[in-house]
This record gives structure tokens, C-alpha cells and sequence, in this order.
């Protein structure tokens, strides 16, 4: 199982904005330099937090903002954000089975089946931490 590092890479991105964000303007090479990321990477996951209106970004003289509270910004809004179909990448099923074993023929809706509760509790979980949680996590260490 997998979930992309980029999403890591957002919640680093989105943890720096929020801290400097109101005091310096926080660009994507600023953030580049902070994550050890190649800053065309950092815009653009920027343009999807952008697209999922978790960031606003001032064109021209630059800089990224926070564009709703942190307890609004859930790790499946993040997660979701970068790659809209990360679920359904997350466990793949084989796409040739063999229609004329019986184990092969109806082995996509027994594994469908099983996938589905894993896909459900992951969301849930996701849903539930946000990025208040994660800031909170960040302010104590």
C-alpha cells in the first residue's frame, strides 16, 4: 500500500505556510528550500491545494496563504487534492484473470468486496485527523 510522498511534502508546505505565512511571503522556492523539493513540484501541489481552495496564491508579487482554518483541512482533503483517485490506486486488483477458472472468473467482486471496507475505514481515518491536529502535533515537539 502507498500513499505519495507528496502528500507528506503538502502537509510540510502547508505546516510552513501556517507558521510564516502571516509574518513573510512564502513561495514555492522558499518552500523548495524547506522540504529539500524541486520547486516545480512545490507549485505544483500548490496549484492542487489552490484547485481544492485550501490555499490562495497572490500572482505577480507572489506568496501563498492559508484559505481556510486548519480544522477545515483534513489529510483526505489533502491526500485527495494531489491524487483524486488515491484510493483506488491504493490496493490494485490483477486485470486478467481467467474467466474459465472459477476462482479467476469471480475473484474482482470477492476482492472488490474486501477493498471497499479497507478503502471506507481509510477515508474515515483520514477524515479525521486534520490539519489543527497536525499543527498541534507540530507546536509540541
Amino acid at each position: 500500500m502507498h500513499i505519495s510522498t507528496k502528500c507528506s511534502i503538502a502537509i510540510h508546505c502547508l505546516i510552513f505556510i501556517s507558521v510564516y505565512g502571516e509574518a513573510q511571503k512564502v513561495t514555492s522556492e522558499l518552500l523548495s528550500l524547506s522540504t529539500g523539493t524541486n520547486p516545480v513540484t512545490i507549485r505544483n501541489i500548490i496549484s492542487a491545494l489552490k484547485k481544492e481552495g485550501i490555499l490562495s496564491v497572490k500572482f505577480g508579487t507572489g506568496g501563498t496563504k492559508l484559505n481556510c482554518p486548519l480544522n477545515e483541512i483534513t489529510l483526505y482533503r489533502i491526500c485527495n487534492a494531489l491524487e483524486p483517485d488515491f484510493l483506488g490506486k491504493l490496493i490494485g486488483v490483477h486485470s486478467m484473470p481467467s474467466p474459465l477458472c472459477p476462482v479467476g472468473k469471480n475473484i474482482h467482486s470477492v476482492l472488490n468486496t474486501s477493498y471497499a471496507k479497507i478503502h471506507e475505514d481509510l477515508r474515515s481515518s483520514l477524515q479525521s485527523i486534520s490539519m489543527r491536529e497536525i499543527m498541534d502535533n507540530y507546536n509540541n515537539s
